[in-house]
């Protein structure tokens, strides 16, 4: 099978690509390297069945020129801004590389008759339930962040272009995505800090933000599982870990698996850490465990994994 990996330089989306080519599949990557880099791809780069093309995906009709010349067979939208704090400074960040890219996407199959998808969204299209146990079905979604927005309207998108054009669409609303490769996040954020000092962490918040965290092979194994026999139209479910991860918890491991001692914990206080956060909130994943699937690790255990995956990176 021929596939695109819309975003396939990312975090997520270069674990995907080699996942898909131990599969024997043939990819090919678009990327624009704004947030994913050329060092996450660079081994595979004289690999017999990989294909790289640097291209701003909101370019649409450089996006429908690489669809005429491929020829896909199945296409992952991976491409997104998933630095939500960096997003909240600049709202164009999330409307050209979130929702633009998934437009472009939805187009350019449209056009090219390319009729399989899978798109990752986010539990940030709940917005802030204050803890309340999510499923698909929850309402009324009202994400706080310009991030949950582009991701809730490319899912208004997908809906439509499926029932329009007959689409056969997958999609996972997933919670923080940790594991190597990590570019930012509470994890990546700690460590750097206690590199620079290890006598003081600063903690965003009050810290006891509590959401599950998903180890990247963990959704990368469901995905794969997941995308074999679409049925036609739009399936969708929560993805995730059963338990949850506390922030001074995270900050405790960090510091344990790099060896510190006595190290000082400032908070900044509030109840999220950012403007956009969503502190505290939890899935109801019946829907993907009835389906056959559960995480590998719990949500401790994809953190503890996670620090030593960018330790073991940085030695």
């Amino acid at each position: 099978m021929k596939v695109l990996v819309a975003g396939g330089a990312g975090f997520i989306g270069s674990n995907l690509v080699e996942a898909l080519l131990a599969e024997g599949h043939s990819v090919v990557c678009v990327d624009n390297f704004f947030i994913g880099t050329e060092r996450n791809i660079a081994h595979l780069k004289n690999h017999p069945h990989f294909t790289l093309h640097e291209q701003d995906l909101c370019d649409l009709e450089a996006v429908q020129g690489i669809f005429e010349r491929e020829r896909f067979d199945f296409v992952f939208q991976m491409a997104a801004n998933s630095d939500i704090q960096a997003s909240a400074k600049a709202p164009e960040v999330e409307y050209r590389n979130t929702y633009t890219t998934t437009f472009n996407i939805l187009e350019a199959m449209r056009m090219s008759d390319v009729k399989n998808l899978f798109f990752c969204s986010t539990s940030a299209v709940y917005g802030d339930a204050q803890g309340e146990k999510m499923d698909e079905n929850y309402a009324p979604l009202m994400p706080i962040s310009y991030y949950g927005a582009c991701k809730l309207g490319c899912e208004a998108l997908i809906s439509a272009f499926s029932y329009m054009n007959g689409f056969h669409s997958l999609v996972f609303r997933f919670p923080n995505v940790i594991g190597p490769r990590l570019t930012h996040g509470v994890i990546f954020d700690f460590l750097k800090r206690l590199q620079e000092n290890p006598k003081v962490l600063t903690i965003l918040g009050d810290g006891r933000q509590c959401k599950p965290y998903l180890y990247v092979a963990d959704l990368v194994s469901c995905i794969l599982q997941f995308t074999k026999n679409l049925p036609e139209g739009v399936t969708l479910y929560n993805v995730g870990a059963e338990t949850q991860s506390v922030v001074s918890g995270i900050a405790e491991i960090v510091c344990q698996e790099m060896g510190l001692q006595d190290v000082e914990f400032r908070y900044t206080g509030g109840r999220g850490g950012w403007k956009g956060d969503v502190p505290v909130f939890a899935y109801d994943l019946s829907k993907i465990h009835a389906a056959g699937w559960k995480a590998a690790m719990t949500s401790d255990e994809a953190v503890i994994q996670t620090v030593r995956d960018v330790l073991s990176c940085r030695q």
